[in-house]
């Protein structure tokens, strides 16, 4: 039995909202305006985000998936639905479709927004951060955790049209709701660094949508296209000046390419 904290809110079928790391379930309150009209939306606040409590066991990417798949049977039970997964979420998401946790089927379509399967660089992966940027974050964390996550508030929206206005509506959501705890932050970039599920996409044969911005300065837009790239029913879309957080900045653009492609058959 989880004990995350989860909000229920719209109606039809079922969708899963995962958010990024730092944030909770309030950052998706613009879209899930939009999105209430058409679906049944389950909201959830990561392990030690939110109001969410930390639990040890939640540092890995199975105990996190495990946990949250938890909350989430728990509201939906055997019923069919979809999953949409951003940033952090979206790694938590695509390891939940290539094995769902226990209790819940495979999703019926996978949304991601600035998502990727390996977050850092490697010699076969030129899309991702240098390991030394998650290094910076997790020195900061330590010293000074507030404001390491509000200097990456700000990194999420550079080069965003509507910049300032979306900065104020994350750092809304992250004091309206509850700030992450320390632990779940450095198990969350702990996470980010050595997590690689790219061998597990060719596996993940659920239709999927994998959306980014053009400018994110977090992820480049080309991890999301070559992700999409390696799945067999997968296809990219990319949100001229937005940045990281493209439902944000282009709330009813990507409101609308995910009613669209979550109600095809």
């Amino acid at each position: 039995m989880s004990d995350l904290y989860v909000e229920v809110s719209g109606s039809g079928a079922p969708l899963v909202l995962l958010h990024g790391w730092g944030l909770n379930v309030r950052v998706w309150d613009p879209l899930g305006a939009v999105l209430a009209e058409r679906f049944r939306l389950i909201t959830v606040d990561l392990p030690g985000h939110g109001r969410s409590p930390w639990r040890e066991g939640c540092g890995a990417l199975r105990g996190q998936v495990q946990c949250i798949g938890d909350a989430v049977a728990a509201v939906i039970g055997a019923v069919p639905y979809a999953l949409l997964g951003w940033s952090l979420g979206g790694e938590l998401a695509l390891a939940w479709a290539a094995c769902p946790p226990p209790g819940l089927a495979t999703p019926a379509r996978l949304a991601l927004i600035a998502a990727t399967p390996r977050f850092t660089v490697a010699a076969d992966w030129p899309y991702g951060a240098p390991e030394a940027r998650l290094l910076r974050l997790a020195e900061g964390l330590r010293r000074d955790y507030r404001r390491t996550v509000a200097e990456f508030l700000e990194l999420q929206v550079r080069g965003s049209a509507a910049g300032e206005e979306v900065l104020e509506q994350l750092r809304t959501a992250l004091f309206a709701h509850g700030e992450a705890q320390p632990e779940a932050l450095t198990a969350g970039l702990e996470l980010l660094r050595t997590t690689d599920l790219r061998e597990a996409l060719g596996a993940i044969a659920v239709p999927t949508l994998a959306i980014a911005g053009q400018y994110d300065r977090v992820l480049l837009p080309a991890a999301s296209q070559a992700l999409a790239a390696a799945m067999p029913h997968a296809r990219f879309a990319e949100i001229r000046r937005a940045a990281h957080a493209p439902f944000l900045s282009h709330t009813a653009q990507v409101a609308d390419l995910l009613a669209e492609f979550l109600a095809a058959p």
